[in-house]
């Protein structure tokens, strides 16, 4: 896997539907390779997790079973029909079983799949990684490492030395990697698959079984030798020495790298992201409607106090809180959302740059060197951190986009670089050890009001940081706090609905109503 986040893949992104990006994208992404792995032809699928990681408590409520069913039916993960995936799976005429069962996990978003047709049975392990990233870390009990950003093919054969032999003198391939256990395979990652007369040579071979084509799933591709100009801020600013350039100028370096592509392509596409969002935004704040939540469509009463100006705090403050909430909405209704970095975190971000940037009237190009800005921060944070609530608390997810958004915000306003890394490390202190607690088992509550407050957070330390409050600690050793201090939040604290206001009695009755009737609480309300 590489070690080079991309800001299209890691940060902001994917595009999607439903609460939770680590479980919702990430599992959907997972069940599309399953179902490469398999032709596309899928009879009997057995998942199980681990009883003591997250996904034992919230794999139906956070919509990881949503998109696993989605993914099977080789769906993308903003498509509209996902709310509905488990009855089109049983259409198809798949039968899935989940168990919890003691797999022996060690990572708390696992998940081991087996999966059989007519005439086959596969097994695939997988990690979600946070933000919609994904690890396959076994197939067949074979341990690979894919993160789905490669053409990956697998060539179940016999007398490896042979064949490998022939593929390096007959494709393009970025690596051949041989896995030899109970069973063999020959794994090429590669920017396209082999040509299919190869592939048909390959098949009349006697040493070969059968060959499986895995898609890539994520929109940045990876590739051999990939290098970036830097991967942390100390090396981002050595870099920069002698070029004196804006935090959103080195975001566009370091992603045009990344991803081989020009500057332009990466302005552009930050575009696209950035109209997605407001798009959103927008319909947030038209009102949504969506039974099987907790909470209603609140922006709409925020937005008539806002315009009978019956609140406090400043029109750009409470702008922002506004755009925040209908994010938030719009994500709880099942809409189309950003993650940025994740779904529970998706209304921070975009709330924070879009407010502001729309209280001071400024052009949309503000808004893309506001998200480029932001995103190298979430570059940093991922690669060094954590997005995944599962792993860091909540701390990992509205922490990590309060501090993206400072950095955006001080951007907008034309602050300078080292103003905009101060804005950003002062964010994240502020965030250090938010625990993730979701009441009712949903992605909806706290998070609302922790996006909220990460978002307000931002504008304060961008405040700060144009007025050069001193930030005393790097960015670099901030972000490498942030993974000392989720490591030691207790895993009841972390997404598992075992701890803080998850247990309360009130979030035990609000968990009750809605296993007995979705939609049941938000009626009653």
């Amino acid at each position: 896997m590489s070690t080079f986040p991309s800001i299209f893949n890691d940060v902001i992104g994917p595009v999607m539907r439903g609460p939770s990006s680590s479980h919702c994208a990430a599992s959907l992404r997972i069940a599309r390779i399953c179902r490469d792995l398999m032709d596309g032809h899928i009879k009997n699928i057995l998942i199980e997790f681990d009883p003591n990681g997250s996904l034992a408590t919230t794999h139906k409520s956070q919509g990881s079973d949503m998109g696993l069913f989605g993914g099977f039916l080789g769906w993308e993960a903003y498509d509209d029909r996902l709310p509905n995936s488990e009855k089109h799976v049983q259409t198809a005429g798949i039968d899935v079983e989940i168990k919890i069962v003691d797999i022996k996990a060690d990572h708390p978003n696992t998940y081991k799949i087996t999966l059989q047709s007519e005439n086959e049975t596969r097994k695939l392990t997988a990690i979600s990684t946070g933000g919609g990233m994904i690890e396959v870390i076994e197939i067949d009990s074979v341990s690979v490492s894919m993160a789905g950003d490669y053409f990956e093919t697998l060539i179940y054969c016999e007398k490896q030395d042979e064949l490998i032999k022939f593929l390096e003198s007959s494709i393009q391939y970025d690596e051949i990697i041989p896995h030899q256990g109970n069973t063999s395979f020959i794994q090429i990652r590669s920017q396209a698959f082999p040509e299919q007369t190869i592939c048909d040579e390959l098949m009349s071979m006697d040493n070969v079984f059968c060959i499986k084509f895995l898609n890539p799933v994520l929109p940045v591709m990876g590739r051999k030798n990939m290098s970036v100009p830097f991967i942390s801020c100390n090396e981002m600013l050595d870099y920069n020495k002698d070029k004196n350039k804006l935090l959103w100028e080195l975001a566009v370096d370091y992603e045009s790298a990344r991803g081989n592509i020009s500057a332009a392509e990466v302005f552009e596409k930050m575009r696209s992201i950035v109209h997605i969002m407001g798009n959103a935004i927008e319909t947030g704040l038209k009102g949504t409607h969506y039974e099987d939540r907790i909470l209603g469509s609140q922006s709409l009463q925020f937005k008539e106090n806002l315009d009978a100006d019956k609140l406090v705090g400043g029109e750009t403050n409470n702008r922002v809180i506004m755009y925040t909430s209908a994010m938030m909405e719009v994500k709880s209704s099942m809409g189309v959302i950003v993650a940025a970095p994740t779904a529970g975190s998706c209304g921070a971000l975009p709330g924070a740059i879009f407010g502001t940037a729309h209280s001071l009237k400024l052009h949309e190009d503000e808004i893309i060197k506001g998200m480029l800005a932001a995103g190298l921060i979430g570059v940093f944070i991922a690669a060094h951190a954590t997005f995944a609530a599962e792993v860091g608390g909540c701390m990992a997810e509205t922490g990590s986009g309060g501090g993206m958004a400072a950095a955006g915000i001080v951007v907008m306003k034309n602050g300078s670089l080292d103003q905009s890394i101060g804005a950003a490390s002062l964010a994240l202190q502020n965030s250090l050890g938010i625990i993730c607690d979701p009441i009712g088992n949903r992605v909806e509550a706290p998070c609302l009001g922790r996006n909220v407050m990460a978002a307000t957070n931002a504008i304060s330390c961008a405040n700060m940081a144009l007025s050069n409050y001193e930030y005393l600690i790097p960015l670099d050793e901030v972000i490498d706090t942030m993974k000392e201090v989720g490591d030691r939040i207790h895993h009841t604290l972390r997404c598992t609905n075992l701890g803080g206001l998850s247990t309360t009695r009130s979030a035990k009755i609000i968990e009750h109503k809605l296993e007995e009737q979705p939609g049941a609480f938000f009626k009653s309300c």
